[in-house]
């Protein structure tokens, strides 16, 4: 059983980005998307972190809610 624990830092460790609340804030305030962009879609990912949001949310992976909640977080 994987008990990885499941939050914002660990979704950004996973994206391999900086993870400390100053870096998820900073990359939230300067990475906007727009409302018919898709989130995997967004440009400022790289191919592995496209196809690990996609990933997450065809599978419904563990990891999908979080990749869910950045999207929102993204969006305001």
């Amino acid at each position: 059983m994987d008990t990885t624990q499941n939050d914002l830092t660990h979704l950004f460790q996973q994206l391999g980005l900086g993870h400390q609340p100053k870096e998820i804030e900073d990359f939230i305030n300067k990475n906007k998307i727009k409302h018919h962009v898709h989130l995997a879609d967004a440009t400022f990912w790289t191919p592995a972190q496209r196809n690990f949001i996609k990933e997450a949310l065809n599978e419904d992976a563990q990891w999908s809610e979080l990749v869910d909640q950045l999207d929102v977080l993204l969006r305001k």
